[in-house]
């Protein structure tokens, strides 16, 4: 059996006939049963309305010597979301105007309703009522641009193809009240062209049913001639087969709220999007079964085609990647750019899994493959994308936009056009990390930090000629931790060069306080590393020289030890930077040499004092006959460019042998010595007597036997 809809009614009317005829019509309306009250005048009205809420208000034009239309103003004034409609016994136009003006939902002449005409009048004052209600909900939480403006109302009759204009929509394109018709043409044609068939599209999607509500950002004519860009929001009112009869809304001039929008691209910026995440999310909170997906899009190398091609030609490439990635998406798909070359897109009311997700991100890297032509350059580019879905552990923009940007940046690790999905194993890696991090920072506050020196000797002589300084970090709640736990990671936030600067001062002070304690020692050198991040540093040769003077430490017994890794990332930079500490009279030495990218044809243009060759080698030697050759021939290469050969990770004596014999100049490594604590190093600083034989003698070694014992204090 179907059930009958209830409606509670109030009529304001002084005429009992009046009220006689309004009570008998509603009894004849079948489909509703109505609960009548009546009062004959504004104050009982008034006295009734605070103490009770109805669905609907009747009232009369005249009601004795008073107006319905001051009722209804004060109603309206006082916030009461209760639909009204008027009663007037005059069929005037300018009666019909100002009660539409006032708040009126309709406007009935007396002795021309009939059953069917109030039937209509009322259901479409409760339907606009409960649609603007619905509307307004939404809008509390849809806060986009109405702070300091007034929005315009619609209300778009889908069966009659009219729309009713509220003065203050009229006003936004400089019309006045009665200067446009009640029809969509008077929308549709101030449209700007290039938005037309985006607002087509936006409109029809959520008739269908696609989106929740319409939301769509566009330009619109003023009188004008001027366009102006406003935001148009609605819902739409379905009937009992899901089918949109009615869609009422609001316009919002968005004239003075650009700041919401790129300027360049059009799209909306991080500020809108954030903000539209958060209305995102706020529905999945709402409803548990509501799936949303955000990807965030990094474009891999995007500096390299400003700093070859200029900014000019950067920005137009950023356009048209807005318009190539804005034609992949789905009706009600947000895209928009964040900043620089970071775009994020939103994808909502998706199915559990990331598929639509990682379909989409797939379908942008295929589309990417085609070249972009910009000025006639033919530019190829390539993105990182990460992507993260809502769940219980996201529900806020902040964590989602988190894992999101962990995604990418896994992504970006794999490699060129990579995409991946935020899963738990990330979740718990960016919390570690994001430890790692705060605990840095802490040891850097707290000097946590300290050094070891592993003793760097001549091969011919066998006497000790200086100290690598190795960086270790005394964690208070862990063991001394070792550089490859957390120098990558420094590098990565930038802390490296705080970090940097106190091993290279620390280092240098520790050296100069040896020197000063005998003419014997002044000789010593230090070395210490300078990573890929440090090297970039445009003011790496000012901080280098200013430590030197700081500490008081000669400049040639520094040597400065770079991976040809880092100097293969940019030749020319590299060059540049190394003849300017070269020009300071410090030593230069290349890290890990023969497993690095740096060209043998280059290596003759830098300034490099010494080869060190990496432990692999070393240690294989013997081994593999290959790794004999290669040693050897590093060994020639270096003595022909007038290079110093230095070998690291020599741990037998067999090694040792093998070196002296390919005429290998320096070593390092435990067959010689651990690195040494700074009270180790000073007493290997005061044993002497004999050459070096291998063995330690009470956790030190012996230096040249021509240079007499000292008692060093670090």
């Amino acid at each position: 059996m179907t059930v009958k809809e209830s409606l509670t009614v109030l009529l304001v009317e002084d005429d009992e006939d009046d009220f006689v005829l309004v009570r008998d019509l509603l009894e004849d309306i079948q489909d509703t049963d109505f609960q009548l009250d009546w009062v004959s005048s504004t104050a009982e009205a008034r006295s009734v309305l605070q103490h009770r809420t109805y669905d609907l208000c009747l009232l009369d034009y005249h009601i004795g010597p008073n107006s319905g239309i001051e009722l209804l103003r004060d109603i309206v004034s006082q916030g009461d979301r209760m639909p009204a409609i008027l009663l007037t016994g005059q069929n005037d136009r300018q009666t019909d105007l100002m009660a539409m003006q006032v708040g009126a939902a309709d406007y009935l002449v007396k002795g021309t309703i009939d059953t069917a005409q109030l039937e209509r009048s009322i259901r479409y004052a409760v339907d606009r009522a409960r649609t603007s209600s619905a509307l307004k909900r939404s809008e509390e939480r849809y806060a986009l641009a109405a702070q300091g403006s007034h929005d315009g109302l619609w209300d778009w009759d889908l069966q009659a193809q009219t729309i009713y204009y509220s003065p203050r929509w009229k006003s936004i394109l400089g019309y006045g009240e009665t200067e446009l018709p009640d029809s969509p043409e008077a929308w549709f044609n101030h449209i700007h062209p290039e938005d037309c068939d985006r607002f087509q599209t936006a409109f029809e999607a959520h008739l269908r049913g696609q989106t929740p509500s319409l939301q769509i950002e566009y330009r619109i004519r003023h009188q004008s001639g001027t366009y102006t860009w406003c935001l148009s929001r609605g819902l739409a009112v379905r009937d009992a087969e899901g089918k949109a009869y009615r869609i009422a809304g609001s316009l919002t001039d968005l004239s003075r709220h650009r700041i919401l929008y790129d300027d360049l691209t059009g799209l909306p910026n991080r500020r809108l999007f954030l903000d539209q995440l958060d209305r995102a999310l706020d529905r999945t909170r709402q409803n548990p079964d509501y799936r949303l997906a955000l990807l965030f899009l990094d474009f891999d190398r995007f500096k390299l085609v400003n700093d070859s091609l200029g900014h000019w030609v950067g920005d137009q490439l950023l356009v048209a990647i807005s318009q190539r990635l804005e034609a992949l998406l789905r009706p009600g798909d947000i895209l928009a750019r964040m900043g620089g070359d970071e775009y994020a897109i939103l994808l909502e009311n998706i199915d559990r899994t990331p598929i639509a997700a990682t379909t989409l991100a797939n379908r942008i890297n295929q589309v990417l493959k085609q070249p972009f032509y910009i000025d006639r350059h033919p530019i190829y580019i390539n993105c990182s994308i990460g992507i993260a879905l809502n769940s219980p552990d996201s529900q806020d923009v902040e964590s989602l936009l988190r894992n999101a940007d962990t995604a990418m940046y896994r992504a970006k690790a794999l490699g060129k056009a990579q995409f991946v999905a935020f899963d738990r194993e990330m979740h718990l890696e960016a919390q570690h990390q994001l430890q790692l991090e705060t605990d840095l920072q802490q040891a850097i506050a707290c000097n946590q930090f300290y050094l070891l020196y592993q003793p760097i000797l001549n091969l011919s002589g066998n006497y000790v000629i200086g100290f690598e300084a190795l960086i270790r970090w005394q964690h208070p709640t862990r063991d001394s931790i070792a550089p490859l736990e957390f120098i990558s990671f420094a590098e990565e936030t930038g802390l490296i060069f705080p970090i940097g600067d106190w091993v290279l001062r620390e280092a240098c002070r520790q050296l100069r306080a040896w020197q000063q304690q005998s003419p014997a020692f002044e000789g010593l050198a230090i070395s210490v590393n300078v990573s890929r991040r440090q090297l970039s540093s445009p003011d790496l040769t000012e901080r280098v020289a200013s430590i030197l003077i700081q500490t008081g430490l000669p400049a040639h017994c520094l040597n400065l030890e770079i991976t040809e890794t880092a100097i293969a990332e940019n030749l020319d930079k590299a060059a540049a930077v190394l003849g300017q500490l070269k020009s300071l009279g410090v030593g230069l030495h290349i890290d890990d040499f023969g497993i690095g990218q740096s060209s043998l044809q280059c290596l003759h243009a830098f300034p490099i004092d010494t080869l060190k060759i990496d432990k692999s080698f070393v240690r294989q030697m013997g081994e593999r006959h290959g790794d004999n050759a290669i040693v050897q021939a590093i060994v020639t290469l270096a003595h022909s460019l007038g290079m110093e050969v230095l070998a690291e990770g020599v741990e037998t004596v067999e090694q040792r042998d093998r070196l002296q014999a390919f005429q290998c100049d320096l070593a390092q490594g435990y067959y010689f010595a651990r690195p040494l604590h700074v009270e180790e190093a000073c007493a290997l600083l005061a044993e002497s007597g004999r050459p070096f034989d291998g063995t330690l003698v009470d956790g030190c070694l012996s230096c040249d036997p021509t240079v007499p014992a000292y008692s060093v204090a670090s």
